[in-house]
Formats: C-alpha cells, structure tokens, sequence
C-alpha cells in the first residue's frame, strides 16, 4: 500500500480515504463522459456539414418558399 492510504489506515481515518476515492471515480467519470460527448457533438457536425453539401450538389437547397 502506499504511504497516504497507511497513514489514512492508522489513524482511522477509513470515511475520508473513501469519500476521496469516490470523488475521484466521479470525476473521472465525469471528464470521460465530456471527452464523449465533445466527440459526438464533432461527429454529429460532419454529418450535418456532409447532408448540406450533398443538397448542394443535388440543388435541393432550400429555396425560402
């Protein structure tokens, strides 16, 4: 074990050690599932970028009425 869980360990101090692990899982998690959705949001950009360009090509562009 390292030296901070020993001494968390000696002095009893078991709520402490695990309310700092949990913090740290939430956020881990956290930066995780932003890291997720910043991909999805560029990934759902190109997709909209690529669906403008083929109704470009395709002159189905919207004509304002």
């Amino acid at each position: 074990m390292s030296a901070v869980t020993e001494s968390i360990l000696a002095r009893g101090d078991l709520a402490h050690l695990v309310l700092f692990l949990w913090a740290g899982a939430s956020s881990g998690a956290c930066i995780h599932l932003l890291k997720e959705n910043a991909a999805a949001n560029r990934r759902f950009d190109a997709f909209v970028r690529e669906i403008a360009r083929f109704n470009r090509r395709q002159g189905t562009g919207s004509s304002g009425g």
